[in-house]
């Protein structure tokens, strides 16, 4: 993947493609988007989420029977979770409590387990919301903390602040995916909303040139990946004018596509 040879000083060059580094929703103001101004805009996920191998999740020595609780931080982390429990013919037990950081990922956990029967505790977003749950349990417990390969720094402090005991397992990895089959395709306008899909770009293109394809960003974590490989970043969200990305594109082709 690259583009043509033009300079990237040529800001406001027409757009006619774009391309959102993640999977196409079913609802989406970029559908609109593309509608209006009478844009291609395709969808393709730049990172993925891979569960572990049973084996290494055996080298880590974790049993999953010597813990009373379970904290679940995402829907990705539930799934990989029971994924192994699975694999180990482990049926967890009906007295085990488990500690979610959002209603949503709680609702997901309806899938696993008989809701009535289990202790969830639910916060709103974040892991101090659920202080007064952890320190209500706090003697009794032994939490497990199901993780990614990018780890959860936020909330292994608050666990090591609160002083429970618990641990942290690897049980999936966020990777990049195989785009090789973009190499000799261009687009206008390259939409990334995390520094993974910048990542997983030089991963699949090392020798990715931006010349004048535009790079769309949310994020300041986002911008910053972009800037540290030395590309231009052409348009920014969230921005005060702008706290959308779709509203963020919509007013730069109104700028680029002028007759």
């Amino acid at each position: 993947m690259s583009a043509n040879s033009t300079s990237v000083k040529e800001k406001y060059k027409k757009v006619k493609t774009i391309l959102v580094s993640q999977p196409k929703p079913s609802r989406s103001p970029f559908f609109a988007l593309e509608e209006k101004y009478n844009l291609k805009i395709d969808w393709r996920p730049f990172i993925h989420v891979e569960a572990i191998d049973i084996k290494e999740f055996r080298r880590q020595r974790i049993k999953i029977e010597d813990f009373t609780s379970v904290i679940f931080t995402s829907k990705n982390a539930i799934d990989h979770f029971f994924s192994i429990c699975e694999e180990l013919r482990h049926k967890m037990s009906q007295e085990t409590k488990y500690f979610c950081l959002s209603e949503a990922i709680a609702n997901y956990l309806q899938k696993f387990i008989v809701y009535r029967k289990r202790k969830v505790f639910t916060g709103r977003k974040t892991i101090a919301d659920l202080k007064t749950a952890f320190m209500k349990h706090k003697e009794k417990e032994k939490f497990l903390l199901p993780m990614s390969n990018l780890g959860a720094t936020v909330v292994c402090d608050y666990l090591n602040e609160l002083e429970l005991d618990w641990k942290d397992s690897l049980m999936y990895r966020t990777v990049a995916s195989d785009l090789s089959d973009l190499e000799d395709v261009f687009y206008d306008v390259l939409v990334f909303y995390s520094p993974l899909g910048i990542e997983s770009l030089y991963e699949n293109f090392p020798q990715f040139i931006q010349n004048d394809t535009r790079i769309a960003v949310f994020g300041n974590k986002t911008s910053k990946a972009v800037e540290e490989r030395g590309l231009t970043i052409n348009v920014k969200a969230p921005m005060p004018e702008s706290p959308s990305m779709t509203m963020a594109l919509e007013k730069y082709i109104q700028q680029a596509n002028k007759k």
